[in-house]
């Protein structure tokens, strides 16, 4: 989200506060909903601001996932740590790695220069026995020499689900969920639509809250969605929580949970991205993932991971 529209943001949060009566009505086309604030200072010479325009910068952000692409163009070392549960929450499976990925003459490889492995993290024949585990590392890990990689974003990620496997379309699903939450996700059974909490139907059922905060050592505007006391159990995103920076509004954190019981699946997972200035450009330093989740075809996953980057 460029300046321009983050400024038109607080602007209108401004105005919708001042008018909170009318605030309360949820229109089919536009989002009217009623966002506290707590000392957030906006320039009163702005004008103009349209709401539905940011709503929809919000849904077709792509800042984070430009700085995940922008990685695959740099080379840094990686620490990740993946480990799985049993059910009584003890440890069965982990993987602790440094990797090294090296960008040189436009393509990318990694260097794995430490690893430990212990329980039944992989299988006989080395592969991985976690669907957890063998999406973090298509995410993350490089496997031979990759070349012709860019870090230009055209549209929105859900282009990306057209001729994929099931894998792939499950990789890009993840990539919908960690660089642009909120927004519906194709192909999720009952629930692709439920997390799209700036649809109208779905935004009535939130409380949204703008805030002066202390992020990451830096000063950031923090903007909040969560669920509405009586929504708690009908919703799927849990929070959202997103921090700007007010010298140029980049986003510097992300925050958010998600949960859902289905006949057939359930799942309950916990993500923090947090990103840092590298320079010109914005690029990931630190994620975490908490998840559990259980599909008819697959065996219950218990899975944590974290990964830090240094460039």
């Amino acid at each position: 989200m460029n300046r321009n529209n983050t400024f038109a943001f607080l602007m209108a949060v401004l105005l919708l506060w001042s008018s909170r009566a009318a605030a309360q009505t949820v229109d089919t086309s536009l989002f009217y909903m009623p966002i506290s604030l707590d000392e957030v200072i906006v320039s009163a010479r702005q004008r103009g601001f349209n709401v539905p325009e940011f709503i929809q910068a919000i849904k077709e952000d792509t800042t984070f996932y430009k700085a995940f692409k922008t990685m695959r163009l740099r080379t840094y070392n990686a620490e990740n740590n993946i480990a799985a549960y049993n059910k009584k929450g003890g440890v069965q499976a982990t993987l602790n790695s440094e990797t090294k990925q090296i960008f040189r003459d436009g393509c990318r490889t990694m260097r794995v220069l430490e690893e430990t492995a212990t329980g039944d993290f992989y299988d006989r024949k080395g592969e991985y026995n976690y669907f957890t585990a063998e999406l973090f590392a298509g995410l993350f890990f490089t496997k031979g020499t990759v070349c012709n990689d860019n870090n230009i974003v055209r549209g929105s990620l859900d282009r990306e689900l057209s001729g994929k496997n099931r894998i792939e379309k499950s990789k890009v699903q993840l990539k919908m969920l960690m660089f642009n939450p909120g927004s519906s996700i194709p192909g999720l059974p009952f629930i692709g639509n439920k997390v799209g909490i700036f649809d109208p139907e779905v935004a009535k059922m939130y409380d949204f809250k703008l805030t002066a905060q202390q992020k990451n050592g830096e000063e950031a505007y923090c903007f909040e969605a969560i669920p509405k006391p009586e929504y708690a159990k009908k919703v799927v995103i849990n929070r959202f929580v997103t921090w700007f920076r007010p010298s140029d509004y980049s986003i510097i954190s992300r925050d958010y949970s998600l949960s859902y019981d289905a006949l057939g699946y359930d799942f309950d997972v916990v993500m923090h991205v947090d990103l840092r200035q590298i320079g010109k450009e914005l690029l990931p330093s630190f994620i975490s993932y908490k998840g559990n989740w259980k599909v008819v075809t697959k065996a219950r996953e218990r899975v944590n991971f974290t990964a830090s980057f240094s460039y």
